[in-house]
């Protein structure tokens, strides 16, 4: 695997698995990533040594406003970069199965999908569009930075609405807004719930 479209392809051929797989349980978003790892693995023919989980990132001078502000934020003797922690990764071979912190320079040129992923796991509330569209935005920077070292990736938000309550599920309104907000950026985005499930893909690259 070697490309960001065949990283593409590889996330719609587990698709249906994953569905499957993420409506048998309620949990939180750490089980839902692992559920997207392993089929990911076992349908989509990821190998092992090209995928990963919460891989950090460290990205020194940052160029996107997004990245700037978040830097930004944090206490002084700290600043200087910011270190995105997508979900679940695919990279190139040429990664060598090598995720560590330490690697972050090869990490972020090797990296062709990043995907976050966002659970309605919400006691007396529900997921709202401004956590996906934070996502959203994150991912977009990640690969603006991406971009101006010479590199490429896509990326994309899987939404896992599955909890048992219509209450606790996402509004029409606040999936349509999430949706419009990856559709803008070039962000592939896919959405699941008890009843429901679809995928807007992009690959602009």
């Amino acid at each position: 695997m070697r490309t960001p479209v065949e990283a593409l392809e590889a996330l719609i051929r587990s698709w249906p698995m994953i569905v499957e797989e993420c409506r048998c349980v309620l949990a939180a978003e750490l089980h839902y990533q692992a559920v997207v790892y392993h089929c990911l693995r076992e349908v989509g023919g990821v190998p092992p040594g090209q995928i990963g989980m919460n891989v950090k990132m460290w990205i020194e001078d940052v160029e996107s406003d997004f990245f700037k502000v978040l830097d930004l934020r944090k206490a002084p003797g700290f600043q200087g970069g910011f270190e995105p922690i997508p979900d679940v990764v695919i990279f190139g071979p040429d990664i060598q199965g090598d995720f560590r912190r330490r690697n972050n320079s090869n990490t972020l040129r090797q990296m062709i999908m990043a995907i976050e992923i966002k659970a309605s796991e919400r006691h007396q509330g529900r997921l709202r569009a401004k956590e996906i569209i934070d996502d959203v935005l994150k991912l977009d920077a990640h690969r603006l930075e991406a971009r101006h070292r010479g590199y490429d990736f896509l990326p994309a938000v899987i939404v896992v609405d599955t909890a048992p309550h219509l209450a606790e599920r996402m509004t029409p309104g606040a999936v349509d807004s999430a949706k419009l907000a990856a559709e803008e950026r070039g962000v592939c985005f896919f959405y699941l719930s008890p009843e429901e499930e679809f995928q807007r893909t992009s690959t602009t690259l």
